[in-house]
């Protein structure tokens, strides 16, 4: 019998969500797509040192040795670069994400997805093989709209409910990333629950009814399910356009062999019966603050990005600093700790981490669902001793 990859891959596009290479390597999938919370742990990493001294070394030539803006410039180079060893790898599409503090501001976020294009076309990408990613605020869709009109693709993400994904659609925007095991988690946290069946699972239930309001209406806007907890989401979504996966679950479906029917399909969706709901801003706003769920996950997440950001600040001031005076650099790992843990309890919990699950799940080394000081430093490579 055929393994669920083998089969997934027959009706769905399959995403590697990871910003190591190594990964991307070893299941060469379709597209791939990063985070600031990836890209922040990846470039920890030893074996990544290279990418991060190349994009401050790049940064420093353009900053005409103005040090307060290096570390700004070194941002986005560093996740292009990313990007471009991404799309050395991948056939597809990769995903570069916008600063997750510009999420309300729609001008910004155009320059800024702009600028990020510039810079992979400078290296030689086109432009067709990188979707701007950005945070689905009702600003961040406006910035999006003017970006799509310029053939500057975009990935709309943390998108938890269905006013976002509407409004997206009447964006035109090229894709969407609806959060599955976000939105689970909060469900099981609100109605005090350990889980749900896959079928049943909140996540799974608010990404097929996307995906089905999408195919019955004709938007061409891709559906592309991201965050997952468990294997059982992944299935129950087969069929959907593609969905981004963390590399333990992509070794799951590997090398696991059943069967897995198709669970959504454009034909079903285009003879149910989904009345089409317009969305404006006043719509948008009012749906929004009453879906109280969709409201809290794209503020916590909003703020989980950008705590990654000013981690990855610090670890490139640090690294760019050492460079010059050739210290070497350590304090980084502990500020990256002490940004996630809020309370200063001394572990950081999944709900303070507020990042990729699959980062969270890689530095939980023991499975107790909170990171300590010494898994975080054996989790980032071993670099760096957390006191």
């Amino acid at each position: 019998m055929a393994t669920l990859l083998d089969q997934l891959s027959t009706m769905t596009v399959a995403v590697c969500d990871t910003g190591d290479l190594n990964s991307i390597k070893k299941f060469t999938p379709r597209d791939a797509t990063t985070n600031p919370s990836l890209i922040t742990a990846a470039a920890q990493m030893p074996e990544y040192a290279d990418v991060v001294d190349g994009a401050l070394a790049w940064a420093e030539k353009e900053a005409g040795g103005v040090e307060s803006k290096v570390v700004g410039l070194a941002l986005d180079r560093l996740a292009v670069e990313f990007g471009l060893r991404i799309l050395a790898i991948v056939p597809g599409r990769v995903s570069t994400e916008v600063d997750a503090r510009l999420s309300y501001d729609t001008q910004a976020t155009i320059e800024k997805g702009r600028y990020l294009i510039q810079m992979y076309e400078a290296a030689g990408a086109k432009r067709d093989r990188v979707l701007i990613k950005i945070a689905s605020t009702w600003e961040g869709i406006r910035a999006a709209e003017v970006l799509e009109k310029e053939g500057i693709r975009c990935n709309l993400t943390l998108l938890f409910g269905m006013h976002q994904a509407i409004a997206c659609a009447e964006a035109g925007v090229q894709l969407i990333s609806p959060f599955v095991g976000r939105i689970l988690d909060w469900y099981k946290k609100a109605e005090k629950r350990d889980g749900y069946p896959p079928a049943e699972d909140p996540g799974v239930l608010s990404v097929t009814k996307i995906y089905n309001y999408y195919k019955k209406h004709g938007y061409k806007t891709e559906v592309m399910g991201a965050s997952f907890r468990n294997l059982g989401e992944i299935t129950e979504l087969a069929g959907c356009d593609l969905l981004t996966i963390a590399p333990n679950f992509l070794n799951d479906l590997k090398t696991t062999e059943a069967a897995l029917p198709r669970k959504l399909d454009p034909a079903a969706a285009q003879a149910m019966d989904i009345p089409k709901t317009p969305v404006d801003k006043a719509t948008f706003d009012r749906l929004h603050a009453e879906d109280r769920m969709a409201n809290e996950k794209l503020e916590e997440g909003i703020q989980g990005f950008s705590k990654a950001i000013q981690a990855l600040e610090k670890l490139l001031t640090e690294r760019y600093q050492a460079a010059r005076s050739k210290a070497r650099a350590g304090q980084s790992a502990r500020d990256f700790f002490k940004i996630f843990d809020l309370d200063g309890d001394g572990y950081i919990t999944r709900e303070e981490w507020g990042g990729s699950a699959a980062v969270f799940a890689a530095l939980d080394a023991d499975g107790d669902g909170k990171v300590t000081p010494e898994e975080m430093g054996a989790g980032l490579g071993g670099a760096f001793v957390l006191k």
